[in-house]
């Protein structure tokens, strides 16, 4: 579904990503950890073409990301190409980027009959069916501000869903919640990892990692340092970069770690 081969960025004098090789495979969730400035996020943001990368390929369901071969060449690909591509990957980020001056509704059908050109009632019905999942279909005549932070996240999420995409990109969702309303949020990352959904998720939040995913990806310094099972990586993690960052969170979060 999503294969990274090779990806470099850099900002001015620093070079975030050093050559990120990834696959992840259709209905998989995969989990990126890592510290602070690691460059999970810019990696996202690269999947998404957010961040246009300086080097490398990103192929998205076998299509090629970002560029299309002319004449034996690769040039930059047309917008209209690369905006159906990127349609087909749904993004939710730390602090919810929901557009306040619509209601809750709104929200969720502005994209899919703009983009996607479907009618006001079909993407109505899409989004009170996505509202209904979400636990928040009694929302949808408020307005973001009058949400909670956990509620907003939701709506987020299911505005992302509204675009039926292929896969979902999710860039430490939690980090801006307060505590009580993390586990509404990731309840819901849950059932949709379980209902088959191919997921990217960078999180701080260990025990979804540990428990929900396929997969866990470890960066440090814009390298991908070590990827397996989440009771390999947690539990016999081969390299002491991954050692070190788990004993140190894991102790934090009071758990007996690697």
């Amino acid at each position: 579904m999503v294969r990274i081969d090779g990806l470099r960025k850099r900002f001015g004098g620093v070079e975030v990503l050093k050559g990120i090789d990834l696959a992840v495979r259709k209905g998989e969730a995969v989990s990126v950890i890592g510290p602070s400035g690691s460059g999970k996020s810019t990696m996202l943001r690269c999947i998404n073409f957010l961040e246009q990368p300086d080097a490398g390929a990103i192929h998205i369901d076998g299509q090629l990301l970002g560029y299309e071969e002319r004449n034996g060449r690769r040039v930059p690909m047309r917008a209209a190409r690369l905006n159906a591509l990127r349609a087909e990957m749904g993004m939710v980020f730390q602090h919810f980027n929901l557009w306040p001056h619509m209601t809750v509704l709104q929200n969720l059908i502005e994209a899919p009959m703009r983009v996607r050109a479907r009618g006001k009632d079909e993407a109505i019905a899409t989004a009170r069916e996505l509202l209904r999942k979400v636990g928040l279909a009694e929302k949808e005549r408020e307005y973001p501000m009058r949400l909670s932070g956990g509620q907003q996240q939701r709506v987020a999420i299911a505005r992302a869903l509204a675009m039926d995409p292929k896969i979902m990109l999710f860039d430490e969702v939690t980090s801006a919640l307060d505590p009580e309303l993390v586990g509404e949020v990731l309840q819901l990352m849950q059932q949709l990892a379980r209902g088959g959904m191919t997921m990217i998720v960078v999180t701080h939040e260990m025990d979804f990692a540990r428990q929900v995913c396929d997969r866990v990806v470890f960066m440090d310094q814009g390298q991908i340092v070590e990827a397996g099972p989440p009771e390999v990586v947690f539990r016999r993690p081969s390299d002491p970069r991954t050692t070190q960052f788990l004993s140190r969170v894991l102790h934090r979060l009071g758990d007996s770690g690697p």
